[in-house]
């Protein structure tokens, strides 16, 4: 039954398993307690769950009203022109539509962040070139460096998620306004929302009516998440109304189900109580942190969301902790491995009630310490074999020193050093292989110290298209881990889309972002955001 289980989690390539997923294989049609899902735990009220019961019957059997009556409903709630808005079927949708629709070459997006950032414009042959958020500073994003980012690189799309996922990064509203005014010459600039509601380090941290006066930005809302309703599938956009109007145009007429018309027209109702449940899951997000930062080895980043983002003790493989914890514990948590600039060392865990989060900390105590159950979690070489190709990627860069793939022409050097040195050196590489992979590390273990460690990221994206002396003047711009190869790219890779599956130029591979978590030179950590302030809750939803 648990091989059946944890095997759900080989075929999801960027997601967890559905929880309709899980409890058919749990074997009792009862599903885990979700740490994973995004939810919010508080609402629908059961009152709500119960009104919809009872109108089941009628909510699954006729069509529901078109869009356009839906959308203008929300907007009454939401005090927005409907001609500014479009609501899709969930975010995911809309996130599709522009890039079909808006997205022409290039898109640059902060990462780790949610997987279809990356994902949807690869699928479909754009360049993504994805930022990397370090973790010396907090994952927190730096908007300066990331403009320079986007200039070095003439990225056309610019997206921005606040909070982000999976670490819950706050960005104040005064700094995102001059960004999008910065970023005025792009084609668009994006700015997720999907977590919005549930942060309260600003009293009104929504850019969105700045949005509606701006021609190229959109923000991205989800109702899912903030309902605690993903099953429903809507969330809108709200932009100026040409580019409302551009996505509206491509959706279909009944988009939207039943079921959301019915919950959107519920909202004028229960407004208290949905604001009531935003204030809970921020009481809930701080005390949850206390108690899981008092988890030795564990830490703990500050997250405006309905989640937090934390690291696993030195040692700890995270495909064996979710594993562990939801075969013997019955609970799931997202393990971040498959989340590009993140490691299966992160998971990240979603707020809960108390009752809940003292069952997740007695589990993680017997997984990672070994109190009760088990002896400690098994370091990351002796992991399981499917956790996302990260932890193989993990490896890699460790083997590699950042490099992110082998490099070919080092084994011939090393050969002709052996013999020249004294023989003090020669049981290092004997001894290093130990834990390592065979053939990679008696390679990787005397070359490193000399060799890769100026230039980590420049190396393998100019090594990928040519072993020519063009790494030379790479090393120049010293201040990022990304410097912006320009030359180099012109002269390599055609003008226009670059093909699907080809780095962007002057970009970073996967591997490569996944390597780039140490500290980086001239980069200022960002101020904290500090804990939520009780008294500074933001009207939920504009129904104050």
């Amino acid at each position: 039954m648990a091989d059946n289980v944890t095997s759900l989690f080989r075929s999801t390539a960027a997601h967890s398993p559905s929880m309709a997923a899980l409890a058919r294989e749990g074997g009792d049609g009862a599903g885990p307690v979700d740490f994973c899902i995004p939810c919010n735990p508080y609402f629908p009220t059961p009152e709500m769950f119960e009104d919809m019961a009872g109108k089941l019957r009628d909510i699954i059997t006729y069509y529901p009203s078109s869009a356009d009556t839906i959308t203008a409903e929300l907007c009454s709630l939401l005090q927005l022109p409907p001609q500014c808005v479009a609501m899709g079927n969930g975010s995911t949708e809309l996130i599709t539509w522009i890039d079909h629709l808006m997205v022409r070459e290039s898109l640059a997006i902060p990462v780790p962040t949610f997987g279809r950032w990356t994902d949807q414009p690869m699928e479909t042959g754009k360049r993504v070139d994805m930022f990397p958020l370090q973790e010396s500073s907090g994952f927190a994003l730096d908007l300066a460096q990331y403009a320079e980012f986007i200039r070095a690189r003439g990225t056309r799309v610019a997206v921005i998620c606040n909070p982000n996922n999976p670490d819950g990064g706050f960005l104040h509203k005064h700094a995102i306004v001059q960004f999008m005014d910065a970023m005025a010459d792009l084609d668009l600039v994006v700015v997720d929302e999907s977590f919005l509601e549930f942060a309260d380090a600003e009293q009104e941290p929504s850019v969105v009516q700045e949005a509606m006066l701006r021609p190229n930005v959109i923000v991205l809302r989800s109702l899912g998440k903030n309902f605690g309703l993903h099953g429903i599938r809507f969330g809108y956009l709200v932009a100026n109304p040409a580019l409302a109007r551009m996505v509206r145009s491509m959706l279909p007429k009944w988009n939207l189900n039943s079921f959301a018309e019915h919950v959107v027209f519920m909202l004028k109702d229960h407004g208290a109580e949905y604001a009531q449940s935003l204030q809970q899951v921020r009481k809930d997000r701080l005390e949850m942190a206390g108690a899981l930062s008092a988890l030795p080895g564990l830490t703990v980043y500050p997250s405006q969301g309905n989640f937090l983002f934390v690291r696993l003790p030195v040692g700890a493989e995270g495909t064996v902790v979710r594993d562990r914890l939801l075969t013997e514990h019955r609970i799931l948590v997202r393990e971040c491995g498959n989340k590009i600039g993140s490691s299966s060392r992160f998971l990240r865990l979603v707020v809960r009630p108390q009752t809940d989060v003292r069952r997740l900390v007695s589990g993680l105590e017997q997984v990672l310490y070994g109190t009760r159950r088990g002896a400690a979690v098994p370091e990351l070489g002796n992991g399981t074999s499917y956790s996302s190709g990260t932890a193989a990627v993990d490896r890699l860069v460790g083997s590699t020193n950042g490099a992110g793939f082998t490099a070919v022409p080092q084994p011939q050097p090393v050969p002709q050093q052996v013999p020249q040195q004294v023989p003090q050196q020669v049981p290092q590489p004997v001894a290093a292989p130990m834990p390592a992979p065979v053939p990679v590390a008696p390679v990787s273990a005397p070359a490193p110290a000399p060799a890769p460690m100026p230039a980590p990221a420049p190396v393998p994206a100019a090594a990928a298209m040519a072993p020519t002396p063009a790494p030379a003047p790479q090393p120049t711009p010293t201040p990022m881990p990304f410097p912006s190869p320009v030359a180099p790219a012109a002269t390599m890779v055609p003008p226009g889309p670059t093909p699907p599956g080809v780095p962007a130029r002057g970009g970073l591979t996967a591997a490569q972002v996944r390597g780039t978590t140490g500290p980086v030179p001239g980069l200022a950590p960002a101020p904290a955001t500090g804990w939520p302030a009780a008294q500074s809750w933001p009207n939920a939803a504009g129904m104050g």
